[in-house]
């Protein structure tokens, strides 16, 4: 009985063990079903796991307190398959013989890139704004600049063979009248001669490609533009310390008052011819003063220092140079279009103008004619005849032959 006994309990635990056997395969193989199955659909849910993902990161949702603060992540940089990139550009030296897009629109994308010369910009080999100013400037400027150059002298030709020469109506009283002193005289003479470098050296750099360049050559208009500039830039600097001496020893006389608006209703009588009374500096004296000297003066000042790249202090980058290049001239072709008015009345335009700045001394009947409120002054003691310290020879000359 007893060996019988053993017999039969072996035999219910090798059944029990069997059972649990079945049932931890059976167990295995159903864990295994649905481990398989996110297999199966983990394409379908590739979306959702990025969508997760991008939740978590900082770059796109960050967290406070710097909730407005976003940066480059590195992990978002497409890769860029060299060896496809490689293949399809030595296809196309084939198929296309001399194309090297690629390499060209990567050299043109405007980003920087390595290098290791110490130039701030080194990293851009080419910008791309570059074009829209060499457009700009060998467009809108040139052609419309340009233009404005030749229209006003025609105009201002086309005025003098009206009006001619504006003479005195009375004659010369043979008392003169000193209207700029020997050191007024020095700083204008100073400004203009500058200005007229700075103006026909600019021209020349501007324009002269389209109308000295075919004439001259390559070779010989080179040499000449490589002058001028230098010869620009050295007058640039004096251009501007003699507007600003300008500016200290003019501005009293060119005050706007109320007599301007009359000389300006009747334009001073250029057209009509009728006398119209006036200060030291008339409407349009002051016009030029405030609008040409002040104003257009400074800016080109201004820009030319940034050019010049004596600015203290400045990173001269390059869209830096462009910007002041388009300033400069812009404010370049206005300032010598509006100056040449300015030389017309100075010089044929009226009798005795240009004796006056040459001189420094003008007769009573030139400065009643055309300053008599000027005039009324210096009759009155307000104003001295006389204000250097002592007369030169040719003036003292001048007052008793009564030359003006």
């Amino acid at each position: 009985m007893r060996p019988t006994q053993n017999m039969c309990r072996w035999r219910v635990w090798l059944a029990a063990g069997a059972l649990a056997m079945l049932t931890f395969a059976s167990g295995g193989a159903a864990a295994q079903a649905p481990a398989s199955a996110p297999q199966a659909a983990q394409p379908s849910q590739a979306p959702q796991a990025a969508q997760a993902a991008d939740a978590n990161n900082p770059a796109t949702h960050p967290v406070q307190p710097f909730a407005g603060i976003a940066s480059e992540n590195i992990f978002n940089i497409p890769r860029r398959d060299i060896a496809n990139q490689a293949r399809s550009q030595q296809e196309r030296t084939v198929t296309q013989p001399g194309n090297n897009a690629p390499v060209w629109r990567e050299v043109n994308s405007d980003q920087a890139h390595y290098s290791s010369l110490p130039a701030k910009e080194a990293g851009v080999l080419i910008q791309r704004t570059g074009q829209q100013w060499r457009l700009f400037r060998n467009g809108v400027i040139t052609v419309w600049g340009g233009w404005l150059l030749v229209v006003v002298p025609l105009a201002i030709l086309g005025f003098f063979f009206w009006r001619g020469t504006i003479p005195l109506r009375e004659p010369r009283t043979g008392r003169m009248i000193e209207r700029f002193t020997p050191f007024e005289r020095i700083v204008h003479w100073t400004m203009a001669i500058s200005f007229v470098l700075l103006a026909v050296s600019g021209i020349v750099m501007l324009f002269g490609k389209h109308f000295l360049l075919p004439v001259m050559g390559h070779t010989l208009f080179g040499w000449l533009t490589y002058l001028l500039k230098n010869i620009h830039n050295l007058a640039g600097p004096v251009f501007t310390l003699s507007i600003i001496v300008a500016f200290v020893i003019f501005v009293r006389d060119n005050l706007p008052s109320r007599d301007d608006i009359h000389w300006m209703s009747s334009l001073g009588g250029l057209a009509s011819g009728r006398h119209v009374p006036s200060r030291r500096f008339n409407a349009g004296e002051k016009m030029w003063f405030w609008g040409g000297l002040v104003i257009f003066g400074l800016v080109l000042s201004a820009s030319g220092w940034v050019l010049d790249m004596i600015v203290p202090g400045m990173d001269y980058y390059r869209a830096t140079m462009q910007i002041a290049n388009v300033i400069h001239g812009i404010a370049a072709v206005l300032m010598i279009a509006m100056s040449l008015g300015h030389i017309y009345m100075g010089t044929i335009g009226m009798e005795g103008a240009y004796r006056a700045m040459r001189d420094g001394w003008v007769d009573e009947a030139w400065a009643k004619e055309h300053h008599e409120l000027w005039y009324d002054d210096i009759k009155a003691g307000k104003i001295p005849a006389q204000r250097s310290a002592t007369p030169d020879a040719s003036a003292a000359a001048r007052r008793s032959t009564g030359e003006a």
